[in-house]
């Protein structure tokens, strides 16, 4: 399972996904982070440039080309849930804590 959360640089679960500066995709297999690389999306400078389309679109194309199909949040805005929901990606915000353990429960939540 490909599993995407916003960090930070003390590894912890990021706040707000389309705001993101830093995502990690994690591949989990069996219960147990296998591949974990990190991303500098630049979500945070990117929010605000053209349209709210263009930045879904920024996201979606992201999750696409990493196979996501899991996110893990600290907050989502309903429109962005709607829209990967639309993807089939599963959305799982009001996340906190320690970025990896956040992954892996999300994983054993949806295997």
């Amino acid at each position: 399972m490909i599993v995407c959360v916003p960090v930070t640089p003390d590894g912890m679960v990021g706040g707000g996904w389309g705001r993101a500066p830093l995502v990690a995709v994690a591949k989990v297999e069996a219960g147990h982070i296998t591949a974990w690389t990190e991303y500098p999306v630049g979500w945070d400078v990117l929010h605000d440039v053209g349209t709210e389309g263009g930045h879904h679109g920024r996201i979606a194309t992201f999750l696409k080309e990493h196979a996501v199909e899991v996110v893990v949040a600290g907050h989502m805005g309903p429109p962005m849930a709607q829209m990967l929901g639309k993807m089939r990606i599963i959305v799982r915000v009001g996340v906190a804590g320690d970025a990896k353990a956040a992954v892996t429960a999300a994983a054993r939540l949806d295997a």
